[in-house]
């Protein structure tokens, strides 16, 4: 008998060499049935996985809120997809089909990329697979019998050629399909429950352009009808929601490949959403004493080598420019140069804090296949700030970054506290990683640990999150969609004013270190209005709309009226246009509705003669007549106290 220690704290005994599946059964049938993989102390292991010695065991599920037991379920369906493609293109060349985050995807090396007839004949077949509910087998072979068996597959021996002589090569086998795989998967094919095939793409061999182009297909399978209902309702709703389909509705924004990968162009209205959100945020830090300067985009080398960034961070970097006698490169973050600028004069104790903010284009050299819109991009601009503090200020001043964050997110977007997350992102055990001096580290995760506790504030701890140069608090936004983002940071640094050799000339007259929090509210004002367009699907509250009134004469009679109107707006700084088109007043009520514009005022003669407007609002509809004097008030009072 062995001793096996569960996820609750209670320890069960077991035969020896009893499968994890077996020991499932013995805590209750129920969680067998929906079981998925296990996890021996700590790695993850299939089902039919045997147990020799004493061990801690966690056994997953599809329900749980980690991803382990959804990645067996889904890798199971995968080689359901891939077993139905073979039996329909018998000649097919399979190369991986992985889990990731959201469901599966195979990638195939077939003479035609799939059509959509195609695909809804691969799906009929998973179901039919499905209901033949063959069993999964699990068995090794030696990398030359492993070799054989693949003869014909390509990629399988590529795949099989790289491994080490010696160690053992898995494979699952579900009636007439077998493919080479480390696992884990479910007893059988009709554990899977419900299916659907989402779409397909072409895919780089190894995500390398110099191999060949293979087809991919992507999937999705839940044990309920209902889950797999709800969640196509969900990338429903997020189609509607992408940034990218409402920026081009509303013309906020372009790319073209003459400019390049994640290099995003502001038209008229995005820019002018993007430069009230930078005077907004620059407003409020002027106002907590901030200090704002400009900075170079570029800079040599040396000052990242002198920094850290170039060891810790130089792959996310642009290539090195030579020019003259100095190497450049684009910068990706503003931290190295505002240690400069602290530098550049003396401080007293009583000068600190001292907080420089900027708003800064910085550069990452990104993927090309993973920008995205606005939300990920290879030029961005940054709301950062780094503020210059002594030891006994950490505490109060962290404090204030983080009653800002509150201040912007709750109180004038209207966020809700429950989905705010806190989360202390730590160092990993991999220390090469980050900066060595393993007593900062130490002191600055304390710190920032304690003022979180001090500030009554829940948190959860992450290893393998922090900063290379030190810990942060980073503050996860639950979206409208359920995905968990971070767009504020507050970080702690102790490493760049040692590298740079900052000081300040304390109470007693000798030179102290000072300390260094960075912090982003806004974060890149790229990503948060990617973010904030698919939070309000593009309907912004009046302070932050492009253009605010739309106002739509009747009849050319009333063209002179509208116009008249639109200028007592302009003049106190509201944005109004006319549509003056001769079309019919339906017709152009829609298409304002469809801009998303949050006012629409109709004039015709009545109106013109008794100095109206019919006024209708995108989100209430018709609110009546009134007078020009009191809908200004009410817009501009709107836009004052920043209205949702």
């Amino acid at each position: 008998m062995i001793k096996v220690s569960l996820k609750d704290g209670s320890v069960i005994e077991v035969e020896k060499s009893s499968s994890i599946l077996e020991v499932a059964k013995k805590i209750s049938e129920g969680l067998a049935r929906v079981a998925t993989c296990g996890e021996v102390n700590g790695e993850i292991k299939d089902l039919r996985y045997e147990l020799e010695d004493d061990c801690n065991l966690v056994i997953h599920t599809f329900q749980d809120d980690d991803i382990e037991g959804k990645k067996a379920y889904w890798h199971t369906t995968s080689h359901i997809m891939a077993q139905a493609v073979k039996r329909i293109f018998p000649n097919v060349k399979f190369a991986i089909g992985p889990s990731i985050d959201n469901g599966f995807y195979y990638d195939f090396d077939v003479e035609n990329p799939f059509t959509d007839e195609d695909k809804i004949n691969i799906e009929a077949e998973m179901k039919k697979i499905i209901k033949e509910n063959m069993e999964i087998e699990r068995f090794s072979l030696t990398k030359q019998e492993a070799l054989k068996l693949m003869e014909g597959q390509p990629y399988k021996q590529e795949l099989i050629e790289e491994l080490p002589e010696g160690e053992e090569i898995s494979f699952y086998k579900q009636g007439d399909f077998t493919d080479l795989c480390a696992g884990p998967h479910l007893a059988s094919t009709g554990k899977v429950k419900a299916v659907k095939i989402l779409s397909s793409s072409g895919a780089y061999w190894r995500g390398n352009e110099n191999n060949k182009m293979l087809q991919r297909i992507y999937g999705i399978s839940f044990p309920k009808a209902s889950q797999l209902e709800e969640y196509l309702q969900l990338l429903e709703e997020a189609k509607q929601r992408d940034h990218r389909k409402i920026g081009k509705d509303l013309n906020l924004f372009m790319t073209h490949p003459l400019v390049g990968s994640g290099l995003p162009m502001y038209l008229p209205n995005g820019a002018t959403i993007r430069r009230l959100l930078e005077r907004y945020i620059q407003d409020k830090e002027l106002r907590l004493g901030y200090q704002h300067v400009y900075t170079p985009s570029l800079a040599t080398v040396d000052l990242y080598k002198t920094s850290g960034h170039w060891d810790h961070y130089k792959e996310d970097m642009f290539p090195v420019m030579k020019m003259d006698y100095e190497e450049m490169v684009l910068r990706p973050m503003n931290c190295p140069h505002h240690m400069l600028v602290y530098k550049n004069s003396m401080h007293s104790y009583k000068d600190l804090p001292i907080k420089i903010g900027e708003l800064a284009h910085d550069f990452r050299y990104e993927n090309s296949g993973a920008v995205c819109g606005l939300e990920r991009v290879r030029q961005m601009c940054q709301n950062d700030a780094h503020l210059f503090v002594r030891p006994d200020q950490i505490k109060e001043e962290v404090g204030k970054v983080l009653n800002l964050i509150f201040e912007v997110y709750m109180k004038d977007f209207g966020f809700k506290k429950e989905d705010f997350a806190f989360r202390l992102s730590l160092r990993s055990k991999e220390k090469s990683k980050y900066i060595d001096n393993d007593e900062m580290w130490e002191t600055a995760e304390e710190q920032l640990r304690e003022i979180l506790k001090d500030l009554n504030i829940d948190f959860y701890e992450a290893e393998g999150e922090a900063a290379f140069y030190g810990p942060k608090i980073d503050i996860q936004i639950k979206t409208a969609l359920g995905h968990d983002v971070t767009i504020p940071t507050c970080q702690l640094d102790f490493a760049l004013p040692e590298r740079f050799d900052l000081s300040y000339i304390g109470e007693d007259g000798q030179k102290h270190r000072p300390v260094v929090i960075h912090r982003a509210i806004l974060g890149s004002s790229d990503r948060f209005i990617s973010f904030l367009i698919e939070e309000t699907k593009g309907n912004l509250p009046v302070w932050l709309a492009p253009t605010q009134v739309k106002i739509l004469p009747i009849t050319d009679n009333q063209h002179e009226y509208a116009h008249k109107v639109k200028d007592e707006l302009i003049k106190e700084g509201i944005r109004v246009e006319v549509d003056d088109r001769n079309e019919k007043t339906g017709y152009k009520i829609r298409e304002a509705q469809l801009q998303k514009i949050p006012y629409m005022v109709v004039v015709g003669q009545k109106e013109a003669s008794e100095n109206l407007v019919a006024v209708r609002s995108h989100k209430d509809g018709d609110l009546g007549v009134m007078r020009v004097e009191d809908f200004k008030e009410k817009v501009l009072e709107e836009i004052d106290n920043k209205i949702k």
